[in-house]
């Protein structure tokens, strides 16, 4: 049985496109395209034969050529650059056209006039990372030119490129004895972080072959931006600058140094028949990590209502990984350190541990976060929930007047910033827990109507309906919370209150589950074992019933029947009997 012989070899590859192409089309396409074809027809293919090279294959900006010859291909680039700042003299800086090159040596495979390989893989990122006017290289080609031509290189470091498992060394090239060559811009300073966390979503690549999935791509990313920018908690950066970054990939870091962002979103779009794949990655650019990456496959049956979904779900996975990276970031600074918003964000991971000790730890940090900056919305919203679990629980002195200061806080967030979601969300929980269930309900979809995904304010409202027992209603909401932010940290009250609607509307053995599932996410919140105890009471489990109580006895000694700390906003007084029964039979005295 023959096979199929794959022709292989060795090869210097060059990879060159327009830097902001995009801007420069959305300008002036039909000069811009003119422009482009003259340079094309009087430098660029001139050069490429002068060297020897042959182009595989053009884009609308850019090109791939193959050269035998390394000392070639880099002779080629550093002419063209050369010529090209020499053509943009006296044109002003938006209307210039400059090349980033990129060149590699490494093995290829040719098919159907067209390489392919990690030789070309890489040429292609090293073009990514070059500035405008501006030549990367590998290590590979320094060391094969750098006694054969005088230029001088700089080296860049290590860097992780996309799709390349190992990291690759670059170096940028310039005359020897110099500074930049020629043509070259110099890399603007960085921008200063803003003091929220702040966000780049760039153009999605769309990977189908087809222009008619670049509006499906640019539709998804549009209303992530017009999402995220709902969240008052991030500094989001606009759709017409991010979008000056569409085409080639982009280096993550140098985007977030010109824009001043710490947190950056790429994505891509792939098309097959009627079915199609969007992927999503989170990057923190300081670091370089994936903070969180997912995938989505979807039929095309209407395309709209899948951009408008996919979108959705992105964007309510995506605030609450910035959250959490927000919370890890500040605990790893040095206390001394800390400003209002680090204060903030370790206050709030305190808050979702549920334990006595970090709710009163997250009450510290909210008073010193609001004595330095006191129009903190979200330390005062926050410090309404820390406020709320030590009442509710028991787990202050005076738990009435936590309870009082729960609902001063929410109102003070409220006044600071009527526009914040998470304000109206923890008053709503201070309206709720007062009895007042209509204007806990009106407030919650106010906050929704100001961020649609604000996943705290759509789970709070199917909370709103599991503590009266409408079973189906909770259920709706708070499956849509858990299925925008599988991975948050309030999952324990989201699956908890699932169990709190079965248990009240007497669906014992889902009261059950779903509160296992609360344990699983966090085994220290009280009311876990108060349901789980009621629930097995009222089927007759002694041995499981008891064990719950104990646990719940554990965090809250001394607790009986009528206990205080039992009050729940039921929305009867035969629901909040029916607990109370439950826990009877699970062996809670009667008082």
């Amino acid at each position: 049985m023959s096979e199929e012989r794959v022709e292989r070899r060795l090869a210097a590859i060059l990879a060159a496109d327009v830097a902001g192409y995009s801007r420069l089309m959305g300008v002036d396409e039909e000069g811009t395209l003119a422009a482009l074809k003259a340079i094309r027809r009087d430098l660029v293919d001139r050069k490429i034969k002068e060297h020897r090279g042959r182009i595989v294959k053009t884009t609308g900006d850019g090109a791939l050529v193959e050269f035998a010859s390394v000392v070639d291909a880099v002779r080629c680039a550093v002419e063209v650059q050369r010529e090209m700042a020499e053509r943009n003299d006296g044109v002003p800086a938006d209307k210039r056209i400059e090349f980033r090159i990129g060149i590699n040596v490494g093995d290829i495979i040719s098919d159907d006039n067209d390489i392919y390989g990690d030789g070309v893989n890489v040429a292609a990122r090293l073009e990514a990372l070059a500035e405008p006017g501006g030549i990367c290289v590998s290590r590979v080609v320094r060391d094969q030119v750098r006694d054969k031509l005088d230029f001088a290189f700089d080296d860049k470091g290590e860097q992780q490129v996309k799709n390349i498992a190992r990291p690759v060394r670059i170096y940028s090239i310039g005359p020897r004895g110099s500074g930049p060559q020629a043509g070259e811009t110099q890399a603007a300073p960085a921008l200063a972080l803003p003091e929220k966390p702040s966000i780049a979503v760039l153009p999605f690549q769309n990977l189908s072959g087809d222009p008619e999935q670049e509006y499906f791509a640019d539709g998804i990313v549009e209303d992530i931006i017009t999402a995220l920018s709902r969240n008052r908690a991030f500094f989001v950066i606009s759709r017409n600058t991010t979008f000056t970054y569409k085409g080639p990939a982009v280096d993550v870091a140098k985007v977030a140094r010109e824009l001043g962002v710490r947190y950056v979103l790429e994505g891509s779009v792939r098309r097959a028949g009627n079915r199609v794949r969007i992927t999503a990655q989170l990057i923190d650019a300081a670091s370089g990590r994936h903070l969180w990456a997912d995938r989505y496959d979807r039929e095309l049956a209407d395309v709209f209502a899948v951009q408008d979904e996919i979108a959705q779900t992105i964007t309510g996975e995506l605030a609450p990984g910035i959250i959490a990276a927000e919370m890890q970031q500040a605990r790893r600074k040095d206390p001394s350190q800390l400003d209002a918003w680090d204060r903030t964000m370790r206050a709030h991971w305190h808050i979702r541990r549920f334990t006595r000790e970090d709710l009163a730890e997250a009450r510290r940090l909210l008073d010193e976060a609001i004595e330095l900056d006191p129009a903190n919305a979200m330390a005062f919203a926050d410090l309404s929930i820390a406020n709320h679990f030590e009442s509710v629980f028991g787990w202050s002195r005076d738990s009435a007047q936590s309870f009082a200061r729960s609902g001063e806080a929410a109102r003070r967030a409220a006044a600071i910033d009527d526009g914040d979601a998470y304000a109206h969300s923890a008053l709503a929980i201070f309206d709720f827990f007062s009895g007042r269930h209509e204007e806990a309900r009106r407030r919650l979809r106010r906050a929704l109507d100001l961020d649609p995904n604000s996943v705290f304010a759509r789970g709070y409202l199917g909370v709103s309906y599991a503590f009266v027992g409408d079973y189906e209603a909770a259920l709706t909401h708070i499956d849509e919370s858990i299925r925008l932010s599988p991975r948050d940290p309030l999952l324990i009250i989201w699956h908890l209150c699932k169990g709190w609607a079965a248990l009240l509307s007497e669906r014992y053995r889902e009261a059950v589950e779903f509160t296992t599932s609360a344990v699983e996410a966090n085994a220290e919140f009280p009311d876990n074992y108060a349901v789980l105890a009621a629930a097995h009471g009222h089927l007759g489990n002694a041995a499981p019933a008891r064990a719950a109580l104990d646990e719940l006895l554990r965090r809250m000694p001394g607790l009986s029947a009528s206990d205080e700390r039992l009050n729940r906003p039921s929305g009867s007084a035969a629901q909040r009997e029916r607990f109370l029964e439950g826990l009877r039979k699970a062996g809670l005295p009667a008082a």
